[in-house]
């Protein structure tokens, strides 16, 4: 095999490894459950009068 067909399948095994990786850490992050929203007295402090 020449360099630049060695280069494709290296380039290609590591496109394919970062998919899969990409895919399981979505699917890891979907398993924790439903987004709660921050409080509001977080977002919005009172104004010190």
């Amino acid at each position: 095999m020449d360099r630049s067909k060695i280069v494709a399948i290296v380039t290609g095994a590591i496109s394919l490894l970062l998919a899969v990786g990409y895919l399981l850490l979505v699917q890891l992050l979907d398993f924790r459950g439903d987004m709660m929203p921050a409080p509001l007295s977080l977002l919005f402090p009172p104004l010190p009068v």
